[in-house]
């Protein structure tokens, strides 16, 4: 027989007797609290505020929470809404002694510290509603089990940028997550990390308010100014949470509560949407959320709401199904409308994370979440999804080379030896049974693309090479550009804010030669390898100087000694920025903040002539074409087979012009900052496949296809501290592997050094650190024999 409130409460008084501690007034109001809703028929919770509690209390109430597993209490929720003087660990182990009968977890403005959080996310909770607003997250990483949980917020945690891989895999109920005012921002690792979450059908990012010109308006589709998503949920006991999103035509009036608990971004979009209906869901039954009473005042999540107004519209209008504008546009400024009928009304974006800005960010994630039903407070509709689906295939690349669905390796492996064998075995009269139209590349476009499907979160890796062999271990260097080796793959070469130059072997990480300033330059911008001398490669500064050397005549240490073998100087280029070798290594450009473009001969090093845009074939009188920007173009390079010339100009303005003409051939549509000063830099990668893009202003390196400008994949750069912002200051691709580049990256902090990142595409982050770890293990000890 399950033990009574009266009892269990007396039992709590004679253990505090024991301890020798008095009856904490909160435990035992708690308990008044409880036999009041018992006695009026209501779910029987008792709930438990941190906040007014001191260590002292621990072990009465850690006797109790072991109690209440076999009495009448249906639920327990804990709450801690300001400071709290418990310690974590007291906290932790009190949720855990509740054990299944733990309901709402509730910690609001808590004060205990990395260490709790790391111990909650590693050992899992039983609740049901776990509520983390203003956690010290920065990488998601929730490996304990969660079984029980379905509604998870996340709201205003300002330090949480991403996930891990499988942070959501431990909870396979949930059904309602908000992650508003978060530092969010990746379309792709974020639906790679949501994706892990099979009955998720609530997702927000942001609050879409309704208003007019007085205001906020109770027709709002999210909360109303007093309210915010744990207060929605944590109004009375949760209980199943295993309930399908469809069965909303089949709820009585005794699980109607629970249903409002459960989806409370859908019940107010009924409320204040004036019944909307929705093709998958016969429900139109009217709830009231005005009438609600919420116990705990906690911070309003809308500060800046204005006065609600009196009185609704007529709820008998619907939306008609094409009313809904595209909100790619007015999204990315926080405003769009929709329109109902003839009445027209506004809606506004409040406390977004910076994900909800991403160009076509709505569509995305209908698109890539087929079981979502509501976004931003918005419910999915069918013409939305319909659109979603349109703009995704417009606009994005699902897969490399255009491949619909997801392949493993050893599935493509198989189907390539399957091939050949055949092929083998064919007489010439034969036609092989197995597709024999495809090209040379269509396995290696096929492996890329499963590879790339199964990496999520790209394998992003510092080159590590401060101290070696420069006969100072203790420094580092400072990256201003760099260039990969055109016919050894192994090599790289970059130039320092000092005026360095160090080349070095990018799979060791060792340098091969090092060639010190001495005075002679300033920062190094422009590098570039001789392709018919492969030791040789010219170097160019900002303060004009000029220099071609052979990395054979120079050490890979500092011996004080100045190598001048295999040198030689130029006449200087003003505001020098880039060199460009031809290729025959006879002549190289030189140009930069000036309107002149300089030639030069690399076997007298004499500076020729000023050119623009030439066919050198011809006397240099007029240019072949022109071609402008809007913006002032930053950089321009050809494709591998110089079909096509890549233009990037400041703010993400990047275009593909076609060689012979200088016609359009592809706008990459890449959404602008607003920045004068975001200057842009794109470069080929795989071939002439895929661009790669990135600016200045910006974290983000964008991938892009070349030959239909749809993107594929954005690379987040992330610093080593919370807190730290990183910007692209170069980038280039790997000539010798696919979907392999490198990105000169810089701190915001001027005290900070920049460095040259290496992403792998094909590689996740995840695998790579698990996979070290394995061999880590698997080594034996130093103190073993061979």
């Amino acid at each position: 027989m399950a033990t009574d409130i009266r009892t269990l409460e007396e039992r709590y008084i004679d253990s505090c007797r024991r301890h020798d501690v008095s009856p904490n007034p909160a435990i035992l109001s708690g308990f008044f609290k409880a036999d009041v809703k018992k006695s009026h028929h209501e779910p029987c919770t008792l709930e438990i505020v941190l906040e007014y509690l001191k260590d002292i209390d621990f072990h009465p109430l850690l006797e109790l929470c072991l109690e209440i597993g076999s009495s009448e209490i249906e639920a327990v929720d804990i709450r801690c809404g300001s400071s709290c003087v418990l310690e974590g660990e007291y906290a932790l182990t009190l949720m855990h002694a509740v054990n299944q009968k733990l309901g709402i977890v509730d910690l609001l403005y808590f004060s205990f510290g990395k260490d709790f959080l790391r111990d909650l996310s590693q050992r899992g909770l039983t609740c049901q509603v776990l509520n983390l607003r203003s956690s010290h997250f920065r990488k998601l990483n929730m490996a304990g089990e969660f079984m029980k949980l379905h509604t998870l917020n996340l709201d205003c945690s300002t330090s949480l940028t991403s996930f891990k891989e499988d942070c959501f895999t431990c909870m396979p109920n949930l059904m309602c997550l908000s992650m508003c005012e978060t530092r969010i921002s990746n379309l792709w690792t974020t639906i790679a990390a949501l994706s892990k979450l099979p009955s998720l059908v609530e997702l927000r990012f942001q609050n879409w308010l309704c208003c007019d010109d007085a205001g906020l308006s109770s027709g709002s589709p999210g909360a109303d100014e007093n309210t915010d998503f744990c207060q929605l949920t944590s109004g009375s006991y949760i209980g199943t949470s295993s309930m399908d999103f469809g069965e909303f035509s089949d709820l009585n009036s005794s699980t109607q509560e629970e249903h409002r608990t459960l989806f409370p971004f859908h019940n107010m979009i009924l409320d204040h949407e004036f019944q909307i209906s929705i093709e998958d869901s016969s429900d139109d039954s009217e709830v009231d959320f005005s009438s609600r009473q919420h116990e705990y005042d906690f911070m309003e999540l809308l500060s800046n709401t204005g006065p609600r107004q009196d009185g609704e519209i007529d709820i008998q209008n619907e939306v008609s199904t094409d009313t809904l504008l595209n909100q790619n546009e007015e999204e990315s400024s926080g405003v769009f409308t929709r329109q109902i009928a003839d009445v027209s009304l506004k809606y506004i974006s409040c406390h977004a994370s910076p994900i909800c800005f991403e160009k076509h960010y709505r569509e995305y994630m209908i698109a890539s979440l087929p079981k979502l039903k509501v976004l931003d407070n918005l419910l999915i509709r069918k013409i939305d999804r319909e659109r979603a689906t349109n703009t995704f295939s417009k606009y994005f690349e699902y897969l490399p080379y255009k491949r619909k669905q997801k392949e493993s390796v050893v599935s493509i492996l198989q189907k390539r030896e399957i091939k050949a064998s055949q092929a083998h075995v064919r007489t010439p009269m034969q036609k092989s049974s197995y597709s024999s139209g495809k090209s040379q590349y269509f396995y290696t476009r096929s492996l890329c693309a499963a590879k790339v499907g199964s990496s999520p979160w790209p394998l992003l890796h510092r080159l590590g090479i401060s101290g070696y062999n420069t006969g100072d271990e203790s420094r580092s260097f400072r990256p201003r550009q760099f260039e990969y080796h055109p016919s050894i793959s192994c090599l790289m070469v970059f130039g320092t804010l000092d005026g360095e130059i160090v080349v070095v072997n990018h799979e060791n990480e060792k340098i091969v030669s090092y060639i010190p300033s001495l005075g002679a330059m300033n920062s190094v911008l422009g590098l570039c390898w001789l392709k018919k001398y492969p030791s040789k490669l010219i170097a160019g500064s900002d303060n004009g100087s000029l220099k071609l050397y052979d990395i054979k005549h120079m050490p890979p240490a500092v011996t004080g000694i100045h190598y001048s073998a295999g040198t030689v100087t130029f006449d200087e280029f003003d505001q020098l920025t880039s060199v460009h070798v031809n290729s025959s290594d006879e002549l190289f450009l030189a140009s930069g903040y000036s309107k002149h473009v300089a030639l030069y001969d690399i076997s007298s090093g004499r500076r020729l002539q000023d050119v623009k845009l030439w066919d050198l074939r011809q006397k240099p009188l007029q240019p072949c074409y022109t071609a402008s920007s809007s913006k002032g173009n930053v950089m321009v390079c050809f494709s591998p087979d110089d079909h096509y010339l890549l233009v990037s100009a400041v703010d993400n303005e990047v275009k593909q012009l076609l060689a012979v003409d200088g016609r359009v051939h592809l706008n990459f549509g890449i959404a602008p900052t607003g920045s004068s000063q975001n200057y842009t830099r794109s470069y080929y990668l795989n071939g002439r496949d895929y661009i790669v893009s990135g600016s200045c202003d910006e974290h983000v390196v964008r991938v892009c296809c070349a030959q239909t400008g749809r993107r594929l994949r954005d690379i987040s750069l992330e610093g080593k501290s919370s807190g730290t912002s990183m910007f692209v200051q170069s980038l280039r691709g790997d000539p010798f592997r696919d979907f392999n580049m490198s990105i000169l990256a810089a701190y915001t902090r001027p005290s900070s050094k920049s460095e040259i990142v290496k992403v792998n595409l094909l590689t996740s982050t995840d695998h790579y650190s698990k996979e070290n770890s394995r061999l880590q293990n698997s080594r034996p000890s130093k103190s073993m024999g061979a």
